[in-house]
């Protein structure tokens, strides 16, 4: 079976409490919590799936329910779900605090499984002909480096496409043993400044520090403010427009690449794909969900249009 985009990935138990009023420490605090199946690779994925696109998705899962309620979202949605299964083991899961503003108090990541998910797990009849047959691979920071490694010997073999969501500051350390072989990184500036080594002292600053450090194509976001696109000798920026009623700014980054890919998937431009995968994040950004039920053709293109075009710096 070809599909449109095959992800390989995080999916996992996302966890978010939210409170009511300032954080007290020490203290029970009133809030809500929100339980559902997240991670980068599987928010990604249903968002493409939302968009019409074709995907499968790949991800360690533990033996029990927790990966059984991954698999069952997925399926949903009509997703090709196909878990690396450790039996004896957990799904991993995300628990995070957040103040009433959104912004995190403290989060626990118990996401030890993924390390387990080594390059020798490519070798798994599934995942080799899923590999072989894909023209567009998507994977997040959430693998082990030799994994991701091993995906873009791979890649780059086959001819395939592959595009990476650096998830993390502590996570984007992992993509730098290949960052010459991704074709696009998606990352806000905090794991920019990772993979560049340095930090931007403005951030039309970011394609050069990047370049330098090897990587071809990418995306920089910093929220509300302006986000850098560039590949080969072109750079540009986009404003976003302001999203009242922020509801939950979990996922927003992977509605992006999301966005982005499908746009690219159109054989859009680079101004497109940008305004594309910014209006795929505003939508989610009205949502309590990391992935937005209400995301559609219909409704990102509802959303495009408030989007300005972007401006070309180079």
């Amino acid at each position: 079976m070809t599909v449109d985009v095959l992800v390989i990935g995080g999916a996992h138990i996302d966890r978010r409490g939210r409170l009511f009023g300032p954080a007290k420490m020490g203290a029970s605090n009133p809030g809500r919590w929100i339980e559902e199946p997240g991670g980068g690779g599987f928010n990604a994925a249903c968002n493409l799936a939302r968009l019409g696109r074709s995907v499968r998705l790949i991800s360690p899962r533990g033996g029990d329910p927790a990966g059984e309620r991954v698999s069952a979202a997925a399926e949903r949605l009509g997703i090709d779900d196909c878990p690396i299964t450790f039996l004896d083991r957990v799904t991993p899961s995300y628990t995070a605090i957040l103040e009433e503003d959104g912004n995190l108090v403290i989060a626990l990541a118990d996401m030890a499984l993924y390390d387990l998910f080594t390059a020798r797990r490519l070798r798994a009849r599934t995942v080799r002909e899923s590999l072989a047959s894909a023209h567009m691979i998507l994977c997040d920071a959430n693998l082990p480096s030799e994994t991701i490694a091993a995906i873009a010997d791979i890649a780059a073999s086959n001819g395939a496409s592959l595009a990476a969501i650096a998830i993390s500051p502590a996570k984007a350390t992992r993509l730098l043993p290949c960052l010459e072989r991704l074709d696009h990184v998606f990352m806000n500036a905090t794991e920019a400044e990772v993979l560049a080594g340095r930090r931007a002292v403005d951030a039309v600053e970011w394609p050069d520090l990047l370049r330098r450090a090897g990587l071809k194509a990418g995306t920089i976001t910093a929220g509300g403010d302006m986000t850098i696109a560039f590949e080969k000798d072109r750079v540009i920026a986009l404003t976003p427009p302001p999203v009242s009623d922020i509801a939950d700014v979990t996922g927003a980054g992977d509605a992006f690449a999301a966005g982005f890919l499908a746009a690219r998937l159109d054989g859009a431009s680079l101004d497109i794909a940008l305004r594309t995968g910014t209006a795929a994040a505003a939508v989610t950004l009205l949502s309590p969900q990391a992935t937005a039920e209400n995301l559609a053709t219909d409704i990102l293109a509802s959303r495009l249009e408030l989007v300005p075009d972007a401006e070309i710096l180079s």
